[in-house]
């Protein structure tokens, strides 16, 4: 029977039934079934009945309690004061409504002052301090009782054992706040349980709930967890500030960590603006943020307007869109790369995902496949990050219907028909077609002439199809010989001869990359940007690059045996000999020759420094300052941390520059920049007030 056509109360009570498991799956279990936007749908659904039948509410509905009853391995903990949830809002109608209802509570007409701040997504947790010292920490379980979790909690190093700083300490104050994992931590964290054989985490909220139900707190002090404070639940023997943000403003300095991008808004259309602005910017953010809080900011203000049944009435969650959507497997496609690698390519049912509609999702290769067990006819879990290609991130096994296919890896390469290969100890499987496969040929192409590679711009993936369509471009040397062609360009769809003049100068000046950049545009397996550049600086010159033989390239910083044996090999296939040579004739290059490395590179004056960049530069791409620090010793770095020696700091820099101010790491302007670059002097008092 289609459950939407039964009676009201039916609905109701399978609603009911349905959401108390998944709150099982989600607190106890920490193994969510479902996307979180298809909970919130359920449990907008349930509130709706029971506003429409009030009579029917029970105090065991998920409508009347917060999250789940705590696990019982842990001895329970009773909440002083309980930790409630939010309301959520979706959209900005629900935004006006809740700011309505806080107006009319409190008989303003306009202007309500609100708190407004991230929301994390992660373990909500409470800190226990007397006279200053934690003495006991919980998770919020059911809102009433807790888990006690007070060794796993002292294992994260940011949450302080003892408070200090300024101003007098409650001799009882509760802190609560929230338990994540960043973004880094996770994925360093998953590829580590990859490669021992275990299960990676879902998503980094599920990191850090299984990371805090370890029994072994020894296990939990492994995990890379932090701590973000957001407010109180009780104090005693001591006095708080009347206003949140002056609370905020009072736990940071008391060292307890606070995220800074909350800000004090006024009115409905303050905190418009900052859901707007905090949905722009979470991409760019090190943890995940699955919407934002707004709180009345006066404590006053609170009290009158008081509390309903699981929420307070002066604070709620405005969620983002969702970015973890499930829907149907329709099918797989498999993808062939430069290299010849297949990749699965899952054909979905169209959902929305981040607002934007997916069709298609990576399943990254065979053996990920394998191991989330995907079929056809399966239901699975979709994610996209910002521009992220989207990805099934897992299977809805409860859903999977007896028909449901396994998906076997195909013997023939789907686009030439060779023969599909798979080395022992690897986990790509490869077409053995090589160029002559016009899949590898097109994409090895498409590599060469973007933008970290040899950058020639106007060549996009749809122009590289045309070019290799009509036989103008055969290998990546026939680019720089398509001024010949500049008539037979000139007749090709959407491209006029003003379009045709810019791709031909944009050849031109690609003559000018230094060595490194056309080594990485090569495509040499397992040779990137890094090893590219230090093949560059070693051998100074192609020539003298071909002629080496394993042990001398063995003799390169980070190629080891295997490494040398793919660029052995790859210079040595007669077709590859073939292009290079023709390439090496062309006119007014700088690819057969680079400065002298003569200083080792534990001399260079970056060496062992760790540098980190962020925002626009005008004068150097992002890859040319990237090989110019390398090429003074540096590594170059995506994510800032106490060890980043400095951060230099482009146009509109984004949270790589707020958490470089928050460490104290010194900021370098693009002038500063390129000062160092020319002069290769490093002040000594910069070494006096790094960052230890």
């Amino acid at each position: 029977m289609n459950l939407s056509e039964e009676e009201p109360l039916q609905r109701l009570i399978w609603l009911r039934d349905r959401l108390h498991y998944h709150n099982h799956c989600y607190h106890q279990r920490d193994d969510p079934e479902i996307p979180d936007a298809e909970y919130d749908q359920l449990f907008a659904e349930l509130l709706a009945l029971e506003g429409q039948y009030p009579q029917w509410i029970t105090p065991d509905s998920p409508s009347q309690r917060v999250g789940a009853a705590p696990v019982n391995r842990f001895a329970p903990v009773q909440h002083g004061v309980p930790m409630l949830s939010l309301d959520n809002l979706f959209r900005e109608g629900d935004l006006r409504e809740f700011d309505r209802r806080v107006r009319e509570g409190l008989g303003h007409q306009e202007g309500i002052v609100y708190v407004a701040e991230p929301k994390l997504d992660g373990v909500a947790v409470s800190l226990l301090y007397r006279q200053g010292f934690l003495q006991r920490a919980a998770t919020r379980g059911d809102g009433q009782v807790g888990e006690d979790v007070t060794a796993q909690l002292r294992t994260i190093a940011v949450i302080p054992q003892q408070l200090g700083g300024k101003g007098e300490i409650p001799g009882v104050l509760e802190v609560r706040g929230e338990v994540y994992m960043p973004l880094a931590g996770f994925e360093q964290w998953n590829e580590a349980a990859r490669q021992r054989g275990e299960k990676p985490f879902a998503n980094p909220r599920n990191a850090a709930a299984g990371s805090l139900r370890q029994l072994d707190a020894k296990i939990t002090a492994e995990r890379p967890l932090r701590f973000f404070c957001h407010g109180l639940g009780h104090w005693a023997e001591g006095a708080m500030p009347d206003n949140h943000d002056a609370i905020l403003q009072q736990l940071q300095a008391w060292r307890l960590p606070v995220c800074d991008l909350w800000e004090r808004v006024v009115g409905v259309e303050g905190c418009w603006d900052y859901y707007r602005r905090m949905e722009a910017r979470r991409e760019q953010l090190p943890y995940e943020i699955d919407g934002v809080v707004y709180k009345v900011n006066n404590r006053a203000e609170r009290q009158r307007l008081g509390f309903v049944a699981r929420s307070p009435r002066w604070a709620a969650a405005h969620k983002f869109p969702a970015q973890e959507v499930s829907t149907l497997l329709l099918g797989v496609d498999f993808q062939v790369g430069r290299s010849g690698v297949l990749t699965p390519v899952a054909r979905l049912q169209p959902v929305q995902v981040g607002g934007v509609m997916v069709a298609n999702a990576t399943l990254h290769n065979f053996q990920e496949l394998s191991r989330k067990d995907v079929r056809l006819g399966d239901t699975v879990m979709v994610r996209r990050a910002g521009d992220v290609i989207p990805e099934i991130v897992g299977v809805v096994q409860a859903r999977r219907p007896p028909e449901a296919v396994a998906i076997a890896l195909p013997q023939a390469c789907p686009v030439c028909g060779a023969l599909v290969v798979q080395m022992p100890g690897e986990v790509a499987a490869r077409c053995a077609g090589g160029l002559a496969c016009p899949a590898q040929r097109r994409e090895r192409i498409k590599h060469f002439v973007s933008r970290r590679a040899m950058d020639i711009e106007g060549m996009g993936d749809k122009l590289v199809d045309l070019l290799v369509q009509t036989a103008l471009v055969v290998d990546v040397a026939d680019i720089f010989f398509l001024a010949e062609h500049r008539q037979q360009l000139c007749t090709l769809e959407r491209l006029g001869e003003k379009s045709v003049d810019n791709l031909l100068l944009a050849i031109e000046t690609a003559k000018q990359r230094h060595l490194g950049q056309f080594l990485f545009a090569l495509g040499i397996r397992e040779v990137g940007e890094s090893i590219a550049q230090n093949l560059a600086r070693h051998f100074r010159s192609l020539e003298q690059l071909l002629v080496a033989d394993e042990e001398a390239l063995e003799g390169v910083a980070d190629v080891g045996p295997v490494v040398a044996a793919h660029i052995r090999q790859f210079f040595q296939e007669s077709h590859n000999r073939a292009v290079i040579q023709r390439l090496m004739t062309i006119a007014n290059t700088q690819w057969q020759r680079m400065p002298a490395a003569e200083t080792p590179l534990e001399n260079r004056p970056l060496a062992g420094k760790t540098v980190v960049l962020t925002g626009t530069l005008h004068t150097l791409t992002r890859q040319e300052a990237k090989a110019r620090l390398e090429g003074l010793g540096a590594k170059v770095s995506g994510s800032v941390s106490q060890r980043t020696f400095f951060l230099v700091v482009g146009e509109e820099a984004g949270s790589k520059r707020q958490r470089g101010e928050a460490l104290g790491i010194r900021l370098l302007t693009e002038a500063d920049l390129l000062s160092l670059l020319d002069t290769g002097n490093v002040p000594a008092d910069w070494e006096q007030n790094a960052v230890s």
